[in-house]
């Protein structure tokens, strides 16, 4: 039981303790208090639920799902259990302050860009950030500055930012107020953070950073340190995509006092639900929990597995997964450390490209991977797998290069060559949310060459945008459109969706 101690101002003080999960324990309370339910929602604890939700989610679940009592806090202005939850994820993770988000990382960026730019401020930005960013950029106002991130000519994928060119970028527009980093990329790759924090604060200025790939950084000395331990003044992650809570959830960190944190629940308030959804919020806690209590032991595991993985993998012929010798120190790399549970497989050496082979170990092998891309397949090893499962992994990658060797009349599958970061960033010819707010025309994607886009287009995952609104769409882009439509990639972003029209400012 944690204890809470009333002050005269009606909030509360809680004795915090990292074997206890308050906002669980409240919801507990609540649900065995016995209070007849006049209130949402409309389910009323279970007793209105189909079968189906029922089968979903289970009766003591239902008898939870409510919110906005008196005990259960409030997301918005947490006085009560929330506060205290997000106390303990700031201590376990090592923040000065950490807001408990639930509508993804997404909101959680959003929340941090809003909370730190104004409107016409200028924000460095590695071309290989996620559209969330961008969404970021449109809503808070400000104006991007790209900076091109490092590639990896061998994988053909984006790495992240080197310090020299994030120094060329301060110099060239010392009046920006932040610079955005993506620590770790997708595949695990990470920059010189802390170098990248030291330019960036000499210069007055913020570094917030994506980590939405690193919230199990906390929790290895085998892994890269996270970002907030390497100067980051805020950092997104995703509490769900590595660790234990549920899909949606994630959290912001706060590193520093240079950002102003009521501004960030402000910006955060904003953005999402004022009836949050109180399951979400109780995984959050019990996932911090969870890594607090083993979070230390399920990591080494998953660290242990996946240079198995990795190790075998590199004994198949025709495969081949990147380990730190992709890496390399000095100010003109983008990739100085690796996260090992993040496996990357590339296919160069066998007769199949990464679509192909998504969907052959998907309904072959039964075996689904993270993402594809023209040349890769990326798998993730988390804190809930066993040696099993990569065993079987491993079998399935074995008979999928055994059945693809290269032939003698072999198709050039890999004339794409690599992901978003390969190709400079289109001419900037309106701001993300001048464009945003223009009016717009559909036209046939061939004939819009040389007009500036209405919309973001991406291919997803990785989510990366290959155009910005704003941005000036040319022959080369939509060349580098049809190659990875033709190789299976999902478009993300367009309201065509096939992109045989797309949206450009009148």
């Amino acid at each position: 039981m944690i204890r809470r101690e009333y002050m005269s101002d009606k909030s509360m003080e809680y004795v915090l303790n990292q074997g206890e999960a308050p906002i669980s324990h409240a919801m507990k309370e609540y649900a065995g208090d016995g209070a007849l339910a006049f209130h949402t929602p409309g389910h009323k604890q279970g007793l209105g639920a189909h079968r189906l939700l029922k089968e979903l989610i289970t009766e003591a679940g239902l008898r939870q799902e409510v919110s906005l009592m008196e005990e259960l806090d409030d997301l918005h202005e947490p006085e009560g259990c929330i506060k205290a939850a997000e106390a303990l994820a700031a201590e376990l993770w090592g923040a000065e302050d950490t807001l408990f988000i639930i509508n993804g990382t997404t909101g959680a960026i959003h929340a941090m860009l809003m909370g730190t730019l104004s409107p016409g401020d200028e924000v460095l930005i590695p071309r290989n950030v996620h559209r969330s960013i961008m969404g970021g950029v449109i809503l808070a106002g400000a104006v991007p500055v790209y900076v091109q991130p490092e590639v990896d000519a061998r994988l053909g994928i984006a790495m992240g930012l080197s310090l020299s060119a994030v120094q060329e970028a301060i110099a060239a527009h010392p009046a920006a107020r932040a610079l955005v980093a993506v620590y770790p990329t997708y595949y695990g790759y990470g920059c010189d953070l802390r170098a990248i924090a030291e330019a960036v604060h000499r210069a007055g200025m913020l570094l917030l950073v994506d980590e939405a790939h690193g919230a199990h950084l906390r929790f290895s000395d085998e892994l890269p340190s996270q970002a907030i331990q390497l100067g980051a003044d805020v950092a997104a992650q995703s509490t769900h995509k590595l660790l234990g809570s549920m899909t949606q959830t994630s959290m912001l960190h706060v590193g520093s006092h240079r950002v102003d944190r009521s501004r960030l629940r402000q910006a955060a308030g904003l953005l999402q639900s004022t009836s949050p959804n109180q399951l979400l919020l109780a995984s959050l806690d019990i996932a911090r929990l969870q890594m607090a209590e083993e979070g230390r032991e399920r990591m080494a595991e998953a660290v242990r597995l996946s240079r198995f993985l990795r190790d075998e993998v590199n004994k198949i012929n025709g495969l081949y997964s990147p380990g730190l010798e992709s890496c390399r120190a000095g100010a003109d790399s983008g990739a100085v450390c690796l996260d090992y549970t993040k496996v990357t497989v590339n296919l160069d050496g066998i007769d199949v490209d990464g679509p192909q082979a998504e969907l052959i170990l998907r309904h072959q092998y039964k075996v689904q991977c993270e993402l594809s891309d023209a040349r890769n397949l990326l798998f993730i090893i988390s804190m809930a797998d066993n040696e099993a499962v990569v065993t079987r992994l491993l079998a399935a990658l074995k008979d999928l290069a055994a059945s693809h060797l290269p032939g003698e009349n072999k198709d050039n599958i890999h004339e794409c060559r690599a992901a978003m970061g390969d190709m400079p960033a289109p001419r900037q010819r309106l701001s993300p949310r001048e464009a945003f707010f223009a009016a717009f025309r559909a036209v046939p994607l061939q004939e819009a060459i040389g007009a500036a886009s209405a919309e973001t287009v991406a291919f997803y995952p990785p989510g990366v945008p290959l155009l910005c609104p704003g941005e000036e769409i040319t022959a080369e882009i939509v060349s580098y459109i049809r190659r990875y439509q033709a190789l299976g990639m999902r478009l993300s972003g367009p309201a065509d969706g096939r992109l045989e029209t797309i949206r450009v400012i009148k």
